[in-house]
């Protein structure tokens, strides 16, 4: 079931017609929206493809390959994926001769997927944060999570763009442009931002070209691109996944996490990559608290009986976004759940905390990272990067270095000024924060909208957000799922569920229940701009 070449003409041929005509709507017609054959597929249905022999691994991967060729590079040009997996046909081709002979490696074998290019990958791909300082620097093994897909069986079709150094060199920065990757489009409307530093990971498992991707969050980089894109994401309790081999912003708040179309594809991409990790000491705070499967979470009824508070801080400034948030607020209740107003979680002083903690770890991170590339590094610390961005003559062009400058003029992480930021900051975010809060009203849940529609893309004056509710989980680095919650116009927004460390089960369980009574997810258009 390859896309043939007829596909391609027709699909270059309603592209062609639609410049011409220059209209305003759609860039395509249904031949790239709906007739990929693997629209929308679950985990579930690839698999029970294989295991019927319906189709190979192969033919979906070649399948995938061609769909990023005619919509990501030409086409609509989404342009989310930075490169591609020179092997991923071999892979594919492996996983299917170990079918044949009965051995599958694991839930996700023959799932293609792609990893942020900030994820390292012992292979022919470089990773590179995006940067064109990082173009041919290659790892000297895999990352901790690559290696768990892998063993799993997922096919790594490539890696995704994101906005460079995950968004956190300077200001005035557009998300989803990278010096090494140019300016990933949202979806749905490709004039519109794909939102947070994961952008291409989200905005890839949205087109139909990948069936999942792995983000990773500091502070809404999973769950600002899952909005915007339309996709569900789930982004971890710190030390649920490991970050070894994943270029660091933040040792306190950064995870990797599952970007999908369902919440049933995520929680099973979560379960294979959870495990203790004795290079990442985060992941030991896991013992006896991670699973393998997050499957027997996922129930129609999950939001029965539980007790939810709903964050107030974003309310109010976008009156199109309160209107879906209330509709939600009225479904859950419908499913028998009790609601809680919250208006606050935390202090502002915890803000201010978390940035300081950042560009001390960022300094910290980014020089142990460069070490661990070997004597072959292309950068060595921060102090060389910044002046290769001075020499250059693309990475300087929209927006500047200043938070990479501010993270060099810090000293270590012995400095009394960052251990009186991390104390207060954690305090501040968790046992005076979401866990006050939590305990004081017996919740279960926090929901609060993720985020606004995705604004238009502009390399002037940067990134326009509205609202967002990443912050009181992301600082305290409890786990946070966003889920579609509806769409304004063409755009999608979504609503998160959030709680206190460790509580991935029930996050999983409300959040799927909420999902199987909405069902808002759709697939993207590809329009030129809204009307």
């Amino acid at each position: 079931m390859k896309i043939n070449t007829l596909y391609r003409l027709l699909i270059a041929l309603v592209v062609l017609l639609n410049t011409a005509c220059e209209t305003k709507s759609e860039v395509t017609d249904t031949t790239e929206a709906t007739e990929f054959p693997y629209l929308e597929y679950t985990i579930g249905q690839f698999q029970e493809g294989y295991t019927s022999g319906h189709f190979t691994i192969e033919e979906v991967v070649q399948a995938h390959l061609d769909r990023i060729d005619a919509i990501d590079v030409n086409g609509p040009a989404v342009n989310s994926i930075i490169q591609i997996n020179p092997d991923a046909l071999e892979i594919a081709k492996s996983l299917d001769q170990e079918m044949q002979e009965g051995q599958i490696r694991g839930p996700l074998h023959g799932i293609p997927m792609v990893l942020k290019d900030n994820i390292d990958t012992h292979d022919k791909m470089p990773t590179t944060a995006g940067s064109r300082a990082m173009a041919n620097s290659y790892p000297l093994k895999d990352s901790f999570i690559a290696q768990k897909l892998r063993e799993a069986g997922a096919v790594i079709l490539g890696k995704a763009n994101l906005s460079e150094w995950a968004n956190f060199r300077g200001r005035m920065s557009t998300s989803g442009w990278s010096g090494l990757g140019g300016q990933t489009n949202n979806p749905y409307v490709l004039d519109r931002n794909p939102c947070g530093s994961s952008s291409g990971s989200a905005a890839a498992v949205s087109a139909n070209l990948t069936l999942l991707a792995i983000g990773t969050e500091t502070n809404g980089s999973i769950v600002c691109p899952s909005t915007a894109n339309g996709v569900v994401g789930i982004k971890p309790t710190v030390g649920l996944l490991s970050r070894s081999g994943i270029i660091p912003i933040s040792f306190t708040q950064d995870t990797p996490g599952p970007m999908a179309r369902t919440v049933r594809d995520a929680a099973i991409c979560l379960g294979t990559m959870t495990g203790i990790d004795s290079t990442d000491s985060k992941t030991l705070a896991s013992e006896g608290k991670f699973l393998k499967d997050y499957t027997q979470f996922l129930k129609e009824d999950g939001l029965k009986g539980k007790r939810i508070g709903f964050f107030k801080g974003p309310i109010g400034r976008n009156y199109k976004v309160d209107t879906l948030m209330y509709q939600a607020v009225e479904l859950i209740k419908s499913k028998g759940a009790e609601i809680v107003e919250i208006d606050k979680i935390t202090e502002p002083n915890v803000g201010r905390n978390s940035f300081e903690i950042m560009l001390y770890e960022y300094k910290d991170g980014l020089n142990t990272y460069f070490q661990s590339l070997g004597a072959d590094t292309p950068i060595r610390n921060v102090a060389e990067l910044i002046e290769f961005n001075k020499r250059d003559s693309i990475e300087l062009e929209h927006f500047g270095q200043q938070y990479l400058e501010m993270a060099q003029e810090k000293g270590d992480l012995s400095s009394p000024e960052y251990k009186e930021a991390l104390a207060t900051m954690l305090k501040g975010s968790r046992e005076e924060g979401i866990d006050r809060v939590m305990s004081a009203h017996d919740l279960d849940a926090i929901i609060a909208p993720t985020g606004s529609p995705a604004w238009k893309t502009d390399w002037v004056n940067g990134d326009s957000f509205h609202l967002g509710s990443s912050s009181p989980a992301a600082r305290a680095g409890y786990p946070n799922i966003t889920v579609p919650m509806g769409f304004i116009g063409e755009l999608p927004v979504g609503i998160s569920f959030f709680g206190k460390a460790w509580s991935e089960p029930v996050l999983i369980e409300i959040a799927y229940a909420y999902e199987r009574a909405t069902q808002y997810r759709r697939a993207p258009k590809f329009l030129l701009r809204e009307e």
